[in-house]
């Protein structure tokens, strides 16, 4: 699929400090940002204030991405990175979604750390300090800022779109062994180097779970922190933020999300059951094909064939039910296994690419990490 070549603005370029002289390490914020024109310079205001208070221990460039703004989001963005310092924003010629988005502003983020945060602050910037204190303090690969965990807590969102959003992340929770409690959270930390070496695909939503399918496929550490989401703190001037999830596509992308989490479960479990239901069926065939043979006379010549023609006539659904509900259910089995095996070659061959892209680019460049 051809795409219009995204453009950037060097407006604001954080300065180069050589690390001997300044040991605070670099910060990479990422602002996605798509027709924020209303709340976009208070909130601005409000994430530059926060960044100054942690001024002592972290250096910062910030990096909005305007993702195709109809309004005047990338206007008011560029007038405000003329008076500050490490503010840069890069444009999107059309609204390419959130997954490219994030992609585009990692390609270009230097930090030590790259944190991501919604500017609508429905997260409020205080998490931006607690998931750098954690990821540099497990030494984790990628920190995540979930509501729904232990501690964490959800408030002003439409009772719909919470119900939706808590019940996707058990679902692609439990795909993904469980241990985490949100997969869908833009709000996030992660290590500098490993996330612009992360190959990632998608364009939209559904590059939040790929993040963590691919890192854990690298056998990454990902860790959560408690978070708060309130959609009251960002209502604006038009007033209360209002949902513009679109529930049926978000129901799909849940699901298409969890398959490549699990791809096999999709067929195998469905399989099974059906395997049951086929065997519950099937012995009923059974106890009509032997009602049949015992009440034919014992001179009856071909009396297996007689009692299966006899027990279909009298029987037919049970028949075509059950013969149908086996044949499909093997078949949905046999794709199981057959996901499964494509599965884990993929995530054989994306280690191996991984691991050889990250080798190469060291010896490129042997400062980098390994």
């Amino acid at each position: 699929m051809s795409q219009s070549t995204p453009q950037s603005s060097s407006s604001g370029a954080v300065p180069k400090t050589p690390a001997a002289a300044d040991p605070r390490p670099l910060v990479s914020l990422i602002l996605p940002a798509y027709n924020e024109a209303a709340i976009l310079e208070a909130n601005l205001a409000t994430i530059f204030a926060y960044l100054d208070s942690l001024a002592d221990r972290y250096r910062w460039e910030v990096i909005l991405v305007n993702d195709g703004s109809r309004d005047r989001t990338g206007e008011i963005a560029e007038r405000l990175a003329l008076h500050r310092p490490g503010f840069r924003v890069l444009h999107h010629p059309r609204n390419f979604g959130l997954g490219q988005a994030l992609k585009f502003g990692f390609a270009h983020s230097e930090g030590d750390y790259v944190v991501s945060i919604d500017v609508d602050l429905s997260y409020s910037p205080a998490h931006i300090g607690l998931m750098l204190e954690t990821i540099r303090s497990t030494k984790a690969k990628m920190v995540l800022a979930s509501p729904y965990m232990k501690g964490g807590t959800i408030g002003n969102v439409p009772p719909l779109r919470r119900v939706l959003s808590i019940w996707a992340n058990r679902f692609l929770s439990l795909l993904a062994s469980g241990r985490l409690s949100t997969l869908t959270c833009l709000v996030r930390a992660y290590d500098g180097p490993f996330i612009r070496s992360l190959n990632l695909r998608a364009m939209g939503m559904e590059v939040m779970p790929e993040m963590i399918y691919k890192s854990m496929v690298l056998r990454a550490t990902i860790d959560q922190m408690p978070a708060t989401l309130d959609w009251a703190l960002q209502a604006g001037p038009a007033g209360a933020r209002k949902s513009s999830m679109r529930i049926l596509r978000q129901i799909l992308r849940t699901l298409l999300s969890g398959f490549v989490f699990r791809p096999f479960v999709f067929f195998v479990l469905p399989g099974l059951l059906l395997l049951v239901f086929s065997a519950y069926t099937n012995v009923w065939l059974l106890i009509h094909f032997f009602d049949a043979l015992f009440a034919l006379p014992a001179e009856t010549s071909g009396r297996l064939s007689v009692a299966v023609a006899n027990a279909y006539r009298d029987f037919p659904h049970t028949f075509v039910v059950g013969l149908f509900s086996l044949t499909l259910s093997i078949q949905l089995i046999s794709l199981g296994l057959i996901a499964l095996q494509n599965k884990n070659y993929f995530e054989e061959m994306f280690h191996l690419g991984s691991t050889i892209k990250r080798r190469t680019e060291a010896l490129r460049d042997p400062a980098q990490p390994d």
